[in-house]
């Protein structure tokens, strides 16, 4: 790591490489985020309308197939109302009814207890059987195991007098064996317009299941069909699992996106919600089921909900692979915008740095090294040649200096010898001064002495007694001051001519 930034800061070639990479990544990183930002907008509205439509083409089939069943229950109706007296003629309008519509899978009249004399109950039950040479119409003695006077699909109905979709099993324990159905139930009415007995006409849910399994935008996908108390009508999976309900399973998955997904459902909203099961991601998108109007139809709101659950890889997957692809390419990319930067600033930065090797050997003191012309094949008319031109003009300036201070210190260096040659002479004569002054004065000595003995001598002559030594030594002593007066005129007489020598020199 330290000798990459230590290669970093040396190479300016890399650092200028880096700085481009690093400009073009961030204004492609900007670019990116905005492009997949909008693809993903686009691709979730893209699953919406493809959800929307599915689950408008899901309840519209499954619509016309009650709506046939229903239409088809009239048709009977009519026919066995003028015989409802007759007992014996209702087995035959069940056969007719399964007979005549291909959704059915079984059809039950029912009428309340003695309405038949002789008769505590009654009822005709026909169902749709599957045996080896094709569909047949088989006679139960009963429905479930529970008495017909206790169902749903017949007490409801007895009670309000309206026709309307039930869950034949509400309230009822069944096995998972159990075929699971929707009922159609009719009520009929005596003269007094009393409800005498019920019309039940069973779908198999297997059926809506295989229309809602058709209903698949994507390859995982899956559709369910919800009732209002939050049960399966028709389950993501087709499995036999009937009585685990919706808001069971989402306690059971234990996410609260889940259960709020249920909660809009079971509310009859419309919309979608991302939740997460078992560690992968979904998406819901869900409606109310809402029945087409009809003549003579019964306008009853079905308190179901039909939904479509994606996977998000099924909405995002390419997405997500796209994103994968474009970031390798982008890497690879910026690596190869790197090394073509660095060759490029490299070739371009070589004048220079041949500038700094001729730049460092001008620092040795190689002053008079010529700068060549057209550097590294820079044009004189670019920055580096306009560079090198100074380099040129302030190498030559440096030499012409250089020559000029050279012939200077020459100079120096000769009037230096002359001065230091003249310096030797000054000391030469004022040795010579010294010895001269030193030996004139051993001179003047020997007379001042003698001067001075005669002198004292001369003090205690008696001079009424000896005029001849006194005389003697009168002459002595004015010989002896004549001749320090001499050796005093030749030393000033020397020192005249050295300050005359002087000036003149000055």
């Amino acid at each position: 790591m330290l000798r990459l930034s230590k290669i970093i800061n040396k190479t300016l070639s890399v650092r200028l490489s880096l700085i481009v990479v690093l400009s073009m990544a961030i204004l492609l990183m900007a670019s990116l985020m905005v492009m997949l930002f909008f693809s993903r907008k686009a691709l979730k509205e893209e699953a919406i309308q493809k959800a929307s439509q599915t689950l408008e083409g899901t309840v519209q089939r499954i619509d016309n197939i009650l709506l046939s069943v229903e239409q088809t229950a009239g048709n009977i109706y009519f026919t066995m109302y003028p015989h409802l007296g007759r007992s014996d003629m209702m087995t035959t309008y069940c056969r007719e009814l399964v007979e005549a519509n291909p959704y059915v899978t079984g059809c039950a009249i029912a009428f309340r207890p003695n309405y038949y004399p002789g008769h505590e109950s009654f009822m005709a039950y026909m169902h749709r059987a599957s045996v080896t040479d094709g569909d047949s119409i088989v006679q139960s003695e009963m429905f479930a195991n529970t008495p017909y006077t206790e169902q749903v699909w017949f007490t409801r109905p007895m009670q309000t007098g309206l026709a309307g979709w039930v869950d034949p099993y509400m309230g009822m324990d069944v096995t998972q064996d159990t075929e699971r159905l929707i009922t159609f139930s009719l009520p009929f009415y005596d003269a007094s317009g009393k409800p005498v007995g019920v019309m039940g006409v069973d779908v198999s849910l297997d059926l809506l299941s295989d229309i809602v399994a058709e209903a698949k935008p994507s390859h995982h996908s899956y559709c369910l069909l919800l009732d209002g108390d939050g049960s399966f009508i028709v389950r993501p999976y087709n499995d036999h699992i009937y009585q685990l309900s919706a808001a069971t399973l989402s306690k059971t998955i234990g996410d609260a996106a889940v259960s709020a997904a249920v909660q809009s459902m079971t509310s009859r909203e419309t919309g979608y919600r991302p939740f997460r099961v078992y560690g992968e991601d979904f998406y819901v998108f869900y409606r109310p089921y809402k029945r087409n109007k009809a003549h003579a139809r019964t306008m009853e709101t079905l308190q179901w909900s039909v939904g479509i659950i994606f996977p998000e890889d099924d909405i995002f997957g390419d997405y997500h692979k796209l994103t994968y692809y474009v970031i390798a390419i982008a890497l690879v990319g910026l690596l190869l915008l790197f090394l073509l930067s660095r060759a490029i600033i490299h070739r371009q930065l070589t004048p220079l740095l041949l500038l700094t090797e001729w730049a460092q050997r001008v620092a040795k003191g190689n002053f008079s090294e010529t700068l060549p012309d057209n550097v590294g094949g820079s044009a004189h008319h670019d920055e580096i040649g306009r560079l090198q031109d100074n380099f040129r003009q302030m190498q030559q300036s440096l030499s012409a200096n250089i020559g000029e201070l050279e012939s200077l210190k020459a100079t120096l260096v000769e009037r230096g010898e002359g001065l230091r040659a003249a310096y030797d002479q000054t000391q030469q004569a004022e040795r010579m001064k010294v010895s001269f002054l030193h030996n004139m004065t051993n001179q003047m000595i020997a007379p001042a002495e003698v001067i001075a003995e005669d002198v004292d001598r001369l003090c205690h002559v008696n001079s009424s007694s000896d005029k001849e030594e006194t005389a003697r030594l009168a002459a002595d002593i004015q010989q002896k001051g004549i001749t320090i007066a001499e050796l005093l005129n030749t030393l000033i007489n020397m020192s005249d001519d050295d300050m005359r020598k002087e000036a003149a020199h000055d």
